[in-house]
């Protein structure tokens, strides 16, 4: 039998659940002036932008509100209007800088629909690409990322450019 390890996914198995508090809030919380430490790309008036820590693809994105709320009816219409609007940059972002084939947007809200922080709402935006999903990810439930999470966020952050 051959074996691929990814240690990154244990640390995500093995403290899923246990950290003290919401982790969305946490980095919204974290000094503004080390964000790409932390993977926040952007901070708007409502909502800000980070990558996914464990991503599905290259270039997947979180939108979240700043608010911390668990379902759309929480959520104020300026919220939500910026939400879109961000994803809306993102998507041209990604194109400009990945030139993908297409893009999955969407939210689970709730565990039980596959959130993996439940009671933080967050949009997920995600450059898909034909061939992307193949026989790692299929049989062997690993995912290969071809680039490093700095270097996606380096590529995006100039289409950014001004926080707040």
């Amino acid at each position: 039998m051959d074996y691929l390890w990814s240690p990154w996914r244990y640390r995500y198995v093995s403290q899923a659940g246990k950290g003290e508090g919401c982790p969305f809030c946490q980095k919204l919380a974290m000094d503004p002036t080390r964000d790409r430490e932390h993977l926040v790309l952007f901070r708007g008036r409502n909502n800000f932008i980070l990558l996914n820590l464990y991503p599905y693809t290259t270039g997947h994105l979180l939108v979240t509100p700043n608010a911390h709320v668990a379902n759309l009816d929480q959520v104020t219409p300026e919220t939500l209007a910026e939400m879109m609007t961000l994803a809306q940059r993102l998507q041209k972002a990604l194109q400009k800088c990945y030139n993908p084939e297409g893009y999955n947007l969407g939210m689970n809200l709730g565990r039980c629909a596959g959130a993996g922080v439940a009671d933080h709402l967050h949009l997920h935006l995600l450059p898909r690409w034909t061939g992307d999903s193949n026989f790692m990810t299929v049989v062997g439930e690993t995912r290969v990322q071809p680039e490093d999470l700095l270097a996606t966020y380096d590529k995006l952050v100039a289409f950014f450019p001004r926080s707040r």
